[in-house]
């Protein structure tokens, strides 16, 4: 089987090079174009060279039409507007998206899933094997600890844009699943002022920003006398290109639909 062509969206950010990298270090797979938005500095440069490789012959362009001519596939960590739009060109051609973008909403969802219909689409808040993992513990904690109070507290770099991430509503949705209950009724973002108790049965979020860290996340569940704490810590951002990569090659061979990490995985 011949290699698996991808363009590469948000070539120019920081995980737009990690999915260069990992593409470079992993057989069976090649870039083949390189997006990124208009005016950004990395139009017209390099993509290998721009990601700390060798120059791989390919210029980051703004023109998606050119992009995806050619293209098997296409490995998206940009912004909810952008990944819309390319999961409609994904739908017109056939092809796999790949999607890291968090901060969705729930139309940006539904457009997804619509696009879903002609497109194999990968989506997923977390690309780690750890993560995925994390995801089934929880899941399992929370159905066990029926009585234990759920808070679930993040950390990113200051330059993040969304807040839970993506990986922390994930956590927030496996701990709902183990309780049989609906996230977006149970949960509690802010806490600010005189909030009286602690409502039971809710699932709490804590956001912190700060420096350069990757991501950190911690689910705690706090009894009456015991506390658990279950974490994960991504130290380099390879881990999740090296997700999207094994997710790329796995999703050529599937039928149209919308999938997630755990189903690359197996673990559905």
């Amino acid at each position: 089987m011949s290699d698996l062509k991808v363009a590469i969206a948000g070539a120019g950010g920081k995980m737009g090079a990690a999915n260069i990298r990992a593409i470079a270090a992993n057989p069976g797979i090649t870039v083949i174009s390189a997006l990124d938005r208009t005016g950004t500095p990395g139009i017209g440069k390099d993509a290998g060279e721009l990601a700390g490789i060798e120059a791989l012959g390919v210029a980051i362009t703004d023109d998606v039409a050119a992009a995806l001519a050619g293209a098997d596939a296409i490995i998206d960590f940009t912004a909810p507007v952008n990944s819309v739009a390319l999961a409609r060109e994904a739908a017109k051609r056939g092809l796999v998206h790949i999607i890291g973008t968090t901060g969705c909403s729930e139309a940006d969802d539904a457009a997804i899933r619509e696009a879903a219909a002609a497109a194999r689409i990968v989506k997923s808040g977390n690309f780690s094997l750890g993560v995925n993992l994390l995801l089934g513990l929880v899941k399992q904690a929370a159905a066990a600890l029926p009585g234990f109070d759920i808070e679930i507290l993040e950390m990113h770099h200051n330059k993040k844009v969304d807040a839970p991430s993506g990986t922390a509503l994930m956590l927030g949705e496996a701990a709902a699943r183990g309780r049989n209950v609906d996230l977006k009724s149970h949960s509690v973002r802010v806490r600010d002022g005189h909030t009286g108790p602690r409502e039971a049965g809710s699932i709490g979020f804590a956001t912190l920003r700060g420096g350069n860290v990757i991501g950190e996340h911690r689910v705690i569940l706090a009894g009456p006398s015991e506390r658990i704490e279950l974490n994960h810590i991504a130290d380099n951002r390879a881990l999740f290109a090296d997700g999207a990569v094994r997710a790329a090659l796995w999703a050529r061979g599937q039928q149209p639909g919308l999938y997630s990490m755990a189903d690359v995985l197996g673990f559905n």
